[in-house]
């Protein structure tokens, strides 16, 4: 059965709008700054867990340790 040519027109235009408003959501994800400042928040979130932030308090001191001991041998 033929469609109506105003009906193909439609659906068209709504496909046109819908895939617009995809690729418009997909930049604005893959925007460097968005990336950037989804990264910072994720460190931070990160770092601010306790067992994180004492195990890299442990390895400097650690490493401050070492580099003392190295020094004064």
């Amino acid at each position: 059965m033929a469609r109506d040519p105003d009906t193909i027109q439609r659906e068209i235009e709504q496909a046109r709008d819908a895939l617009a408003a995809t690729l418009d959501q997909l930049g604005a994800k893959a925007s460097p700054k968005k990336l950037v400042e989804d990264a910072k928040v994720s460190a931070k979130s990160t770092l601010d867990d306790p067992r994180v932030k004492y195990a890299l308090i442990g390895v400097g001191v650690l490493v401050g340790l070492l580099v003392v001991r190295r020094l004064f041998r």
